[in-house]
């Protein structure tokens, strides 16, 4: 996988930004990743073959792919024809329907015995895929959640914590996590072209990034 390549295309379709952003976790950061600049089949398909190839590598046995609603929902759709096993789709609606087809999840409806693993764009605190993983033990099922795939690994510190959110997940869960690129590809990437938002992204990890990383 070339970690330059996806970095490149990032930028091209605008999923990587810079400026000044305002994250969910309420830290002001240089950059941002908004999968949803990924708005045509062209791009979705060249996003979801880097997943598809990000998942092979790591050869995890599951037969659930997991979009959280909305972002993951579309990376599960597509990355779930592109893998030779065709695992089942699984995703949720953002509120509970009271009426017709009820309840919070659509696609497959996670069963015993079900090894899920799910598909995210970014991690920065680990707020939204702890929700996620909560959301799912509420079934009160016999399923397995896997492992975590995402593409930028922020590297950042998680919730009350100098671990970072990634292994944050992965200690309290028992969950790997598995990225695309990690905060500090996107800096070697922009060195190599002087770019001044390199020296900028580097203070911010200084700032927030985890102790071990």
């Amino acid at each position: 996988m070339n970690k330059n390549d996806f970095i490149k295309f990032m930028i091209e379709c605008e999923a990587l930004l810079f400026g000044d952003f305002t994250l969910k976790s309420g830290r002001s950061s240089p950059y941002f990743v908004n999968t949803g600049r990924y708005d045509n089949g062209k791009s979705l398909k060249t996003l979801c073959s880097y997943y598809t190839e990000l998942i092979e590598q790591n050869q995890t046995d599951f037969n659930v792919l997991y979009g959280p609603a909305y972002k993951g929902i579309p990376l599960a759709s597509i990355t779930a024809t592109m893998l030779e096993s065709f695992p089942k789709v699984s995703f949720n609606r953002k509120e509970v329907k009271d009426h017709g087809d009820t309840g919070s999840f659509l696609g497959h409806i996670p069963q015993n015995g079900d090894r899920i693993a799910i598909i995210e764009d970014v991690t920065t605190a680990g707020t939204s895929i702890k929700e996620t993983i909560e959301l799912l033990k509420k079934l009160n099922i016999n399923a397995e959640i896997v492992a975590l795939f995402i593409s930028v690994d922020r590297m950042e510190k998680g919730i009350n914590t100098d671990i970072s959110a990634t292994k944050q997940i992965s200690k309290e869960y028992g969950i790997p996590v598995y990225s695309i690129i990690k905060t500090s590809d996107i800096v070697d990437y922009l060195k190599k072209s002087n770019n001044e938002y390199a020296e900028k992204i580097q203070e911010y990890l200084n700032q927030y990034g985890a102790k071990e990383e």
